[in-house]
């Protein structure tokens, strides 16, 4: 008797109009190779919480910003939590998953991020800057990014400590380039930089130094996910250093059309192996 191949609902967006990425590209070529080893359909976000029981797990991949279906994915949490559906990547992460409130925890804790904080009453902690950034602490694709000057800055927080607004205030940096690091589980594929800073989705290979990747390792051993794929994204400064951008964590862009052949495979297999460890806990 054949044995029983796991049943995976694979959630993207396939529609989502990112700006530089085809979200629904990546995601075709991806189930189209998990399908050796899966039985596998693709859902949109607002349909996994009704469809999810049929499946033996939840694999959450190019789905979107949650903010635009922030009831479907509550449900969806729920959900999978009432039911013990494994979601992969697992609903633990404490990155870009639980919102960037981690960036005021990392910057509290000394490690190497861009320095963030939530409160007016803490705009000692951030360094002198001509301008300053305020986001949402959900906001994603930039939505609702502002540059304000030093002397607006306390204002604007604490308008939005008064009206419920949850913003984050960093100093805006001037860097040479940003750079991103995969992970699959614990283990580095590869990383890649966008040469030009103006323009974040126009990628290239990077080949990074121990020093880069022990800074990026840093944050992975942080959110301590046990299996998953996840994206430390950084700018490098004009001192060389590098300084945390974002940690991705729930359903981060691959730019997979940007690797060469031999490294997306092993990307690919990379992510099928920790599919089935996934399935086998």
């Amino acid at each position: 008797m054949p044995t029983a191949r796991p049943r995976l609902l694979y959630v993207t967006d396939l529609a989502y109009p990112a700006r530089g990425r085809r979200y629904g590209d990546e995601d075709v070529f991806l189930t189209s190779r998990l399908r050796a080893e899966f039985d596998l359909a693709l859902c949109h976000p607002g349909d996994a919480a009704r469809l999810m029981d049929a499946f033996d797990a939840v694999v959450v991949r190019n789905s979107g910003p949650v903010l635009t279906y922030p009831e479907a994915y509550a449900a969806f949490r729920e959900r999978a939590a009432e039911r013990g559906t494994p979601v992969h990547n697992p609903l633990t992460g404490r990155g870009d998953m639980a919102g960037k409130q981690y960036l005021t925890e990392l910057t509290a804790a000394g490690y190497p991020v861009i320095p963030t904080v939530d409160r007016a009453a803490d705009l000692h902690r951030l360094p002198e800057a001509g301008r300053y950034v305020v986001k949402p602490r959900l906001g994603a694709d930039s939505a609702g990014l502002r540059t304000v000057t030093p002397d607006a800055l306390r204002a604007v927080l604490e308008e939005g400590e008064a009206t419920g607004a949850d913003l984050l205030a960093q100093p805006h940096i001037d860097f040479v380039h940003e750079v991103s690091f995969c992970f699959v589980d614990d283990a580095f594929q590869y990383a890649l930089y966008a040469p030009r800073p103006d323009r974040r989705w126009e990628l290239a290979p990077y080949r990074p130094t121990p020093a880069d990747l022990d800074f990026a390792r840093r944050f992975i051993d942080w959110n301590a996910l046990p299996y998953g794929i996840q994206r430390v994204d950084a700018c490098r400064t004009p001192d060389g250093g590098l300084l945390l951008v974002e940690l991705e964590d729930l359903n981060p862009y691959l730019s997979l059309d940007a690797l060469d052949d031999g490294t997306r495979e092993a990307f690919v297999s990379a992510f099928t192996a920790s599919l089935r460890r996934f399935l086998a806990a």
